[in-house]
């Protein structure tokens, strides 16, 4: 639940503890441990992905309402929990959106998929942020969470509506141990087996480092700078959506336009970029239009640079294996999200709010050098012969 660091921030709960839940999202880092079995498990209804896919729905709406009924003042052990849970559910319907994405999807129509696919993550995270956080204000944090629940219908409902990909041509080997080997081993062999694995791995673990430093005590460092909560859903509310919205389209086009290798490059050196704006908003406190501005800024950027590496991980995947491949490199990146980002709130406390935010961009840095390295050694497949990057 995004809403979750402003609830604690609001409650008072400590900086440490507040910066900790950012490791709710854990079971992100390693989705690709389960993700074989929605590969290898067929339900006996609505086909191989829908079926799971329901499931899963029906499973998060569940969670959700008991994330509601949970309080961090009397047990935040028990929050944490309810948090870890719905995270774990959300992780696994994100891998059987992205599997059904990819097998439904040439290569050359990726960046146009992945654009629809953020416009509705997007929109689904202001609800649970900005929206949460907005409802809170007049119904308070427990009723604002249940809401949630409702508008998570709309999940199984899309998916009666969506057609099921077809099957990729594979004969499954006979007996309990052929099969794991398939289901687990054979996907990860087929990508390690690729000249610059190692590389690329390394670039995926890094590409989001400084974002995530940088977001991970914003809800504290806005309290502190005297914004309210109305500020704050102001600030991540509908002007950041249309942000948002803007940046994965813009970003879609240009993947369909340029290729995948020149979009990830530009997206990722203005994302980078961007990272110095949060360091503005402390020699200019209580200045709302700043606040708005920084917030509509971050949220263009970051779905302008997933446009490009969202499309990049997809190009990498072997369809025999979609869901366990693509669940085990889109989970790379959350590895920095959910355990240097858990630390965050103890950094921001060490260095101070604005030597902190400039390490944050520091961060990025490496990132970027790893990218230049692969665009010109190691270049992504595209729908569509692209000359040289360089």
């Amino acid at each position: 639940m995004l809403a979750l660091p402003v609830w604690f921030a609001y409650d008072k709960l400590s900086l440490q503890v507040t910066g900790l839940t950012a490791c709710i999202g854990l079971p992100y880092t390693c989705k690709f441990l389960w993700a074989p079995v929605f590969d290898e498990i067929k339900l006996p209804f609505l086909g191989r992905r829908r079926a799971w896919l329901l499931s899963v729905q029906a499973a998060l709406v569940a969670c959700v309402i008991g994330l509601a009924f949970s309080d961090p003042v009397r047990n935040v052990e028990l929050t944490f929990a309810a948090g870890v849970l719905l995270a774990f559910i959300s992780a696994s319907q994100d891998i059987l959106i992205d599997a059904w994405r990819i097998e439904s999807f040439d290569l050359g129509k990726q960046g146009e998929a992945l654009a629809g696919y953020v416009w509705g993550y997007r929109a689904a995270m202001l609800c649970a942020g900005a929206g949460v956080v907005d409802l809170s204000v007049h119904f308070g944090w427990h009723q604002a969470v249940l809401f949630m629940a409702v508008l998570a219908l709309v999940g199984p409902i899309a998916t009666l509506f969506a057609a099921e990909p077809p099957l990729p041509e594979h004969r499954a080997p006979a007996g309990f141990a052929a099969r794991f080997t398939e289901a687990v081993r054979a996907p990860l062999a087929d990508f390690l087996s690729r000249n610059g694995a190692l590389l690329i791995i390394a670039f995926i673990l890094v590409f989001r480092l400084g974002e995530v430093l940088a977001t991970g005590v914003l809800s504290k460092y806005y309290f502190s700078l005297g914004y309210t909560r109305q500020d704050i859903a102001q600030a991540i509310g509908p002007l950041s959506l249309a942000a948002t919205l803007a940046g994965a389209a813009l970003g879609g086009a240009m993947v369909a336009r340029y290729g995948t290798g020149r979009t990830l490059l530009l997206t990722g050196v203005f994302q980078t970029a961007v990272l110095l704006m949060y360091p503005a908003l402390t020699f200019l406190p209580h200045a709302r239009v700043m606040l708005v501005l920084v917030s509509m800024v971050e949220s263009f950027a970051t779905t302008f640079a997933y446009a490009g590496f969202l499309t990049y991980l997809s190009s990498l995947c072997n369809k025999e294996y979609t869901a366990t491949q693509y669940a085990l490199l889109s989970s790379l990146p959350a590895v920095a999200l959910h355990t240097i980002g858990g630390l965050s709130g103890f950094l921001a406390a060490d260095l101070g709010y604005l030597h902190y935010f400039y390490a944050s961009a520091f961060a990025a840095l490496p990132a970027m050098a790893l990218m230049l390295v692969i665009l010109r050694h190691y270049p992504p497949k595209e729908g569509k012969e692209e000359g040289s990057l360089f």
